[in-house]
C-alpha cells in the first residue's frame, strides 16, 4: 500500500489526463486540479462550455477525489464498485484516498473510464 500523498495525487491526475480527448484541464494549482468536458452541455439549468467532471484536492492526511459522475449517475457507477473503493467514498461524490495498492489503482482507473463512457453516451462529453 503506497501512502505517499504526492504519489496518490499524481496517480489521480494521471488517470484523468489519460482522457485528454474528452476532458480539459480547468484548473491546475498545487491546491487543486480540476477537469471538465470539452463541449457545451447543460449543468443543471445552465449551459456551460464544459460540464464539471472531477477534481483532485490534496489534504494533510489524504487526497480528495471529487468525481461528479458518481453523483449524476450514482446507481450505474456504484452498483459494481469494488468494496475497497466504496470504503473511500464519503458522501455522494468525494473519495478520501489515504493509500493506493494495485487493486485500488485499477478500480479508480476503471471508474474514471466508466464515467467518461457514461458522459459520452449521454452527450455530456
Amino acid at each position: 500500500m503506497n501512502k505517499d500523498l504526492n504519489y496518490i495525487k499524481a496517480y489521480l491526475i494521471g488517470a484523468l489526463k489519460a482522457h485528454g480527448q474528452s476532458l480539459k484541464t480547468a484548473l491546475d494549482t498545487p491546491e487543486k486540479f480540476e477537469v471538465k468536458g470539452t463541449i457545451e452541455a447543460m449543468q443543471g439549468k445552465k449551459k456551460v462550455d464544459g460540464i464539471y467532471f472531477a477534481s483532485v484536492v490534496p489534504k494533510p492526511k489524504d487526497v480528495r477525489f471529487y468525481f461528479f459522475p458518481t453523483y449524476t449517475h450514482a446507481e450505474e457507477l456504484k452498483k459494481d464498485m469494488p468494496e475497497a473503493l466504496q470504503k473511500c467514498l464519503k458522501g455522494k461524490s468525494c473519495f478520501h484516498i489515504k493509500g493506493l495498492d494495485e487493486s485500488l489503482e485499477k478500480s479508480i482507473k476503471d471508474l474514471v473510464e466508466k464515467g467518461v463512457e457514461v458522459y459520452k453516451r449521454d452527450g455530456l462529453l
